[in-house]
């Protein structure tokens, strides 16, 4: 009987696995239907040039070479985009290219950067629409023309703060939505950037920057609130900075920053203390919290990389 019983179990749960098995590949196959076999073909060969191009920008050696690999790649990426439904097609293979999708997959984000020299980076994005015809936004790297100060600066597509985005969080719903864009921006030789941005769409139209980000002092009387439009922390490149958002926690969670002397002639730098800062969401935005553990940790919890999975490094030295 006791045989019988495990057995019934046994082939129940086997069930269950085909019967998700078979889910899961209709609804893959359902979402792949929207590319003919032909134009999954055609993708599949163009992904193939993208993928040279997307490894020479980011590894050549020569800058002429990193340059030329830029411009070749931006019209070979449009126009295989034009191909219909093309935002079905998840381009995998571009090892070095970050693609960030929001949790109705209602659009997508590239973003990539270029190593022009020791000091200076330069960022490429675009914002794909999930439509059969392409609608596509490009994004043009202003961040070394932005004279105001970057952290209260509301941004057009045309005059982006560049970045490699490595996470993106949905906020909210329908019309009230928006997105957190968790960037790195190789900035200079001796110091980086870890970025949080704030993507809204008004009027199909996206924009950056949004003051969610509230801090609130209430040592006086009338409790005051003063509002950030985005998240910039500058770190020395000899460190590493954890700044992503935490499902757990349900929090934004970061390291918190000290200064101290550089060792190579670069003057003051930030580095981690090993205590950790966040945000948490409370009725749309995001309040400061000045301290999230009461014991030190030696890294700050955080979901799992982004492109892990994906083969080799990220842009931030992350192994997939």
């Amino acid at each position: 009987m006791i045989f019988q019983v495990a057995l019934q179990m046994k082939n129940g749960l086997l069930s269950l696995c085909l019967l998700g098995a078979l889910l899961i590949n209709g609804n893959i196959q359902a979402q792949s239907s929207l590319l003919t076999a032909e134009n999954q073909t055609n993708l599949a060969a163009v992904e193939d040039t993208l993928g040279l191009l997307a490894y020479a920008m980011v590894n050549d050696s020569i800058e002429e070479n990193r340059f030329g690999a830029v411009r070749a790649f931006i019209p070979t990426l449009v126009e295989a985009l034009k191909t219909p439904n093309s935002f079905q097609y998840r381009f995998d293979q571009l090892q070095t290219i970050s693609i960030q999708y929001p949790a109705d997959s209602t659009f997508r984000i590239f973003t990539w950067q270029l190593y022009v020299d020791k000091d200076t980076y330069r960022y490429y994005g675009a914002i794909q629409k999930n439509t059969t015809e392409l609608d596509l936004v490009p994004l043009r790297d202003r961040s070394y023309e932005i004279m105001e100060d970057l952290e209260q600066a509301v941004l057009e597509p045309d005059q982006w703060y560049g970045s490699v985005y490595y996470n993106l969080h949905t906020v909210g719903t329908g019309s009230d939505a928006y997105y957190l864009l968790f960037g790195y921006d190789g900035h200079e030789f001796f110091r980086k950037r870890k970025v949080v941005d704030v993507l809204r769409f008004i009027d199909d139209k996206p924009t950056f920057g949004a003051p969610v980000f509230a801090r609130i002092d209430s040592s006086t009387v009338t409790p005051s609130v003063t509002t950030k439009n985005r998240l910039v922390l500058e770190y020395s490149a000899t460190a590493s900075l954890r700044c992503n958002y935490d499902p757990a926690l349900e929090m934004l969670i970061y390291d918190h920053l000290m200064t101290v002397g550089g060792n190579y002639g670069e003057g003051p730098v930030n580095i981690p203390d090993g205590t950790y800062e966040a945000y948490r969401l409370k009725d749309g935005r995001w309040e400061y919290v000045e301290k999230v553990f009461h014991t030190w940790l030696d890294e700050a919890p955080r979901p799992e990389p982004v492109l892990k999975g994906r083969r080799g490094k990220d842009l931030m030295g992350n192994g997939g």
